[in-house]
């Protein structure tokens, strides 16, 4: 036993300053060492002469041994002659490859860009639950219990009973604001939304949206209009036209649709305006009086307007892009466009 170890120490200094300068003898290394008729081959055989109750060490050394021998293999490959030579050849004065940039999602891009704009007018970022209870997300948005919204082919549905959901909207946002009691408040709610409807170009099971709210005493449409201007103005440029069109939502009377003016054709008509020069990219109106008092606001004494927009909507129009599914496919070629919008 004590032959074997003092053999084993032998071969381990032997092997310790051992080095290569080609490959002709990385390969003659190998073969003395880890060859089929190697040292380590021979020296592993010698475990048959080794005494019963002492196998246990001496094996545990000659695996020690093989995996040193091995280890150093390794490592004089790496300072293999011909690979030191190509190391040399590297010009260390040449600049360093360019290294490639990332960016933002033009989701994220937009979503920014819209916060800076409302930030200036004074609005504060609001942030909830994804996943909501049926009073925040429908009853106290004055939606009665038959309203189509409730549907499941529209929500996607968690529990019955109670029930819990998948928020449809970040209107539900404001109304824990509201529920809050701190006025005036002025507060944008961005954030992911989700609905039961069938993707396709222009719709998607999941979505990004803004909505804004802004209560306090004696606000009026004229205020709404106002910063809705404001807003079109800043995100798309002065030029471009807006019309408001009456419409209804059980959450706020009176109710307008906003349309702009379509910046891919500049109003003349295409496919994306359906051939009318003009693209709705948002909902607004006056709080409902049953919304505020649902969330314990005097009606009487404090008004109020709430907006609400798809991001997607807004960057497809922005940017010019036609179909929604780029936005969540992550093709590294169609984000990759967007580095320079950053």
């Amino acid at each position: 036993m004590q032959q074997l170890l003092d053999k084993i120490k032998a071969y381990s200094a032997q092997i310790e300053g051992a080095a290569v300068h080609s490959k002709e003898e990385l390969e003659a290394f190998r073969i003395k060492y880890l060859g089929t008729k190697g040292l380590v081959k021979t020296i592993m055989s010698e475990m048959k002469d080794v005494a019963t109750e002492q196998k246990k060490e001496a094996g545990q050394a000659l695996n020690e041994f093989k995996n040193y021998v091995e280890q150093k293999f390794e490592k004089l490959k790496l300072f293999d002659g011909n690979q030191v030579k190509v190391k040399q050849e590297v010009d260390l004065s040449l600049p360093a490859p360019d290294m490639p940039i990332g960016s933002r999602h033009p989701i994220s891009i937009v979503q920014n860009k819209i916060i800076s704009i409302f930030n200036r007018l004074g609005f504060a970022v609001a942030q909830g639950p994804e996943i909501e209870d049926d009073w925040h997300n429908f009853t106290a948005l004055n939606l009665p219990e038959n309203h189509p919204a409730r549907d499941m082919q529209d929500t996607f549905y968690l529990q019955e009973s109670p029930a819990w959901l998948l928020r449809t909207h970040t209107s539900s946002v404001q109304i824990r604001e509201m529920e809050k009691g701190v006025l005036p408040l002025r507060i944008i709610c961005p954030g992911r939304v989700y609905r039961n409807e069938t993707i396709s170009a222009r719709a998607h099971c999941f979505f990004n949206q803004v909505e804004g709210l802004y209560i306090a005493e004696n606000v009026s449409f004229a205020d709404l209009k106002q910063t809705l201007y404001f807003f079109v103005q800043e995100m798309f440029g002065q030029e471009v036209k807006i019309r408001f069109r009456p419409s209804y939502f059980p959450f706020t009377e009176p109710s307008a649709e906003m349309d702009i003016s379509c910046l891919i054709c500049g109003g003349s008509g295409c496919n994306v305006c359906k051939k009318t020069g003009w693209v709705e990219i948002l909902g607004c109106g006056m709080v409902h009086p049953q919304v505020l008092e649902n969330c314990n606001i005097d009606s009487e004494k404090y008004t109020g307007f709430a907006f609400g927009m798809g991001i997607e909507r807004i960057t497809m129009l922005k940017y010019q892009v036609k179909d929604l599914r780029l936005f969540s496919e992550n093709d590294t070629r169609f984000l990759d466009q967007f580095i320079a919008a950053i």
